[in-house]
């Protein structure tokens, strides 16, 4: 019978470290070859560190060919494993940090998708306010939807989280920062498009497909609340946007973020006054381990930029 390769890897090493950062870009960036300009080297180089990471774990992480880049399921438990170690690495450099009273290395915030157009959303304000006061700490900005986000500051992968407020951790600290409204919409070639919509009512509008994010929200609440016919799913407010535009289904959108499509003549808002909901945007930190003073400062600062008082429900001292 043959044997499997014992591993090389014992103590992680200062390469060992580098190797998973590459194959974390690799993973990130979707391939060899669209992760050279995040890296910064060649795609043979890329291949020949990443056979060295599979030599160094005994494992196969990925297959790379003519049919594209793809992980293997050993390559997707090492990915996950690295997000975990790299982010223990980085409190370990921060807390050093703390140690000697200054603000550096990185911070990871994650933003739900489509705020930057928001007026009343401030995280910009917040950004200039902290670069000013931390001008050395690399700031790293990601985008995504509810629960990946929450998941990653619960696991340390973000240090700051913003999303609309769905449910609440008590493994999470919570401040309140901005609101957004919600409207319906249809598209062009939709029938309710250019047609009298006075007399509609949620009996009318249940009648035509609905498209509905596919995560728990407020989105997925109103839907079950009011018997809409859910037909079809997406998971950002891009693809609800683009079911939209196909003219056969009706969905809710950020009312800053469809501006563009109403003025363009490709959506129009479906009686506003009627359809329509709040939904309140939070900041969200983990609460174990205290988080580094890079964490709190930016913390401070989202708070200052948005007239909530910078100690209001932080537990812990900034």
């Amino acid at each position: 019978m043959k044997q499997k390769t014992r591993p090389m890897m014992g103590q992680l090493s200062d390469m060992d470290i580098r190797l998973l950062r590459i194959f974390k870009s690799v993973v990130d960036c979707g391939g060899m070859a669209a992760s050279e300009l995040e890296l910064n080297i060649g795609t043979s180089s890329i291949s020949r560190h990443i056979k060295d990471l599979e030599i160094r774990l005994g494992l196969t992480l990925c297959r790379r060919g003519r049919g594209g880049f793809s992980m293997t399921a050993e390559g997707e438990q090492i990915y996950q494993e690295t997000l975990r170690l790299l982010s223990s690495t980085d409190q370990f450099r921060s807390s050093v940090d703390d140690i000697h009273r200054r603000m550096g290395g990185q911070l990871n915030v994650a933003v739900h998708d489509k705020t930057a157009s928001n007026p009343a959303a401030k995280i910009h304000e917040a950004i200039a306010l902290f670069s000013e006061r931390a001008p050395e700490v690399a700031l790293n900005m990601h985008v995504a939807s509810s629960n990946p986000i929450e998941r990653g500051v619960l696991d340390g992968q973000f240090q700051i989280g913003i999303i609309p407020d769905h449910r609440s951790s008590d493994s999470l600290t919570y401040a309140n920062l901005f609101e957004e409204t919600m409207l319906m919409f249809c598209g062009a070639k939709h029938p309710l498009f250019n047609a009298t919509q006075d007399n509609l009512g949620w009996d009318d509008i249940s009648a035509h497909h609905f498209a509905c994010l596919g995560y728990h929200s407020h989105n997925m609440e109103i839907s079950h609340q009011m018997g809409l016919s859910r037909k079809a799913t997406g998971f950002d407010q891009e693809s609800i946007a683009t079911l939209i535009l196909s003219g056969k289904y009706l969905g809710f959108l950020p009312d800053h973020y469809a501006d563009g499509y109403v003025a363009r003549g490709q959506m129009q808002v479906v009686k506003p006054d009627q359809f329509n909901y709040k939904c309140n945007f939070v900041g969200m930190l983990r609460r174990s381990p205290q988080p580094s003073r890079v964490s709190q400062a930016f913390w401070e600062c989202l708070l200052l930029a948005h007239g909530k008082s910078a100690s209001a429900s932080v537990p812990f001292h900034v």
